[in-house]
């Protein structure tokens, strides 16, 4: 049985596995491996080394630290096959979705290329008698993540790249469901010439997370993961005197205005409900078609396209989207369909009971579409995170635009429609964090942000592009003055609150 283990230092820690967890393929139901858990004495090592590393790594020059994220770059380009398959492996989506995971994050591997311009301070001359007064940023020292099973290439790389680009070093916590990309990314970014100590993997559960929380070396923590705890993650850092972003879960809306062009909206569901077998936090799970017409137009032209999608098994480049992650997520997914049934709403698809020919112990769930659901229903409240689409109809403009700036979260949302004014309107008032016009997944490119509103963030920054230049650096600002007098008090700087 392989062995997965931490990444300390430059190399694997070595240590005794006191506790394991299992790692599957989604498609069989079989282990396929066993991850290490460690604990606050990991850590401890992982920190160590990170100090040893780091007050050099933050002295090198920023074009220096620009040239490891080229390198970086092209050794992943390099060995995007091996690690979307790899990815595939152990998450269940299929490979053309882990290379969309693997490119996401070398996006902003991209920006950080232009790390030496993002990192540029603020100059003043003459603010007062012979003074300047200029800002630099600079970083925080030790930084960590604890990342989802859902996207084990990009949010690690999210986070990563702009804590290393801006002179930090980084330690990652992933989720033990899918360990080895991160595993084999730390060894590519030695490869790439980043100094040992300053990209490591601790793996690890509840534990380990609060020892990531409370030790007092780490000075920021970023989070990904359902919004239950990242709150508590946001609430335990910041007592520990932590800087911490914290991003949660979702409930994305799509509206359909009746004069949205409905082949292209269904073929947009297809991929933003189902994709990756729902399991993405920028997922779209709710359709609200504005008006009758509209609600039975689309619910015709859905069945059929759900019909047609193809589940298969990760490696399988005909297929949709593939397994979900455990045994357990599927039976959580299943329950909500349940769930949802007893509250009433109108089950027109049902996944369950999915299985495919001799893949009978995978852990797949067929696509799923609900109509008639309506706000007070728990199963439109909470996330499914499953290939489930949700149907909620609406009147009129208003109370579509209503239901997503209600909803307890605020991640995405997207609106359909032809008419300008309306998806302007939309934009400026709905109350939630990234919008999309007549863009089914509206993430934002890597030189913007991504963040969501609500319960679906915590915290006062967003991650990548500026905003995590922001959140990895702190601002030192100095005010300098060189008087030319000759020593006779003559030139001496008076405060003005003392004059």
């Amino acid at each position: 049985m392989r062995q997965i283990d931490h990444v300390i230092a430059g190399g694997t820690a070595g240590l005794a596995a006191a506790r394991t967890a299992s790692v599957y393929d989604p498609n069989t139901g079989a282990v396929q491996a066993q991850v290490v858990l460690g604990d606050a004495a990991t850590l401890d090592r992982a920190v160590a080394a990170a100090q040893d590393a780091q007050p050099a790594w933050a002295a090198t020059n920023p074009q220096r630290r620009a040239r490891v994220m080229f390198q970086f770059k092209a050794l992943v380009e390099a060995n995007m096959d091996e690690l979307a398959h790899l990815l595939s492996a152990e998450h269940g989506k299929v490979v053309a979705d882990a290379r969309g995971d693997i490119q996401r994050g070398l996006d902003v591997v991209e920006f950080c290329a232009g790390i030496p311009h993002a990192l540029k301070g603020e100059y003043t001359q003459g603010a007062g008698p012979g003074i300047d007064v200029y800002s630099m940023r600079q970083p925080l020292g030790i930084g960590a993540g604890i990342t989802p099973f859902n996207f084990p290439a990009m949010i690690p790389l999210w986070m990563g790249a702009v804590a290393l680009a801006t002179g930090n070093a980084f330690i990652l916590k992933p989720s033990e469901r899918d360990p080895s990309v991160p595993n084999r990314l730390a060894a590519l970014w030695l490869e790439a010439g980043l100094p040992e100590g300053l990209f490591q993997v601790v793996h690890g559960d509840k534990d380990m997370v609060d020892a990531i929380l409370d030790h007092p070396a780490i000075a920021a923590v970023s989070f990904v993961g359902s919004s239950d705890i990242a709150q508590y993650v946001y609430s335990r850092g910041v007592a520990a005197g932590k800087r911490v972003q914290a991003m949660g879960g979702a409930k994305n809306h799509g509206i359909v205005m009746p004069d949205a062009d409905l082949d292209q909206v269904v073929n947009d569901l297809a991929g933003a409900a189902f994709g990756s077998a729902g399991e993405r936090c920028m997922a779209l799970p709710v359709v609200v078609p504005v008006g009758e017409d509209t609600a039975e137009r689309l619910r015709a032209k859905l069945v059929p396209a759900i019909a047609a999608l193809k589940v298969g098994v990760s490696t399988d480049p005909a297929a949709h989207y593939g397994p979900v992650v455990t045994a357990e997520h599927k039976a959580r997914v299943e329950g909500w369909i349940a769930r949802c049934a007893q509250e009433g709403a109108e089950l027109v698809v049902d996944g369950r009971g999915f299985t495919l020919q001799g893949h009978e112990n995978g852990f797949f769930v067929g696509p799923t579409l609900f109509d008639h659901v309506t706000p007070e229903m728990d199963s439109y409240h909470n996330e499914i995170f499953g290939p489930v689409l949700q149907i909620v109809r609406a009147r009129d403009f208003e109370e579509a635009l209503a239901l997503p700036s209600r909803h307890q979260y605020g991640n995405g949302v997207a609106i359909f429609t032809r008419n300008g004014h309306a998806a302007r309107e939309f934009a400026a008032r709905i109350n939630v964090g990234m919008v999309g016009i007549n863009v089914p997944i509206p993430v934002p490119v890597a030189y913007h942000t991504f963040g969501g509103w609500k319960r679906s963030a915590f915290g006062d920054t967003n991650q990548h592009g500026m905003e995590g230049v922001k959140f990895w650096t702190k601002v030192k600002t100095v005010t300098a003055r060189w008087p030319d007098g000759g020593g006779d008090g003559s030139n001496a700087f008076v405060i003005p609150t003392m004059a």
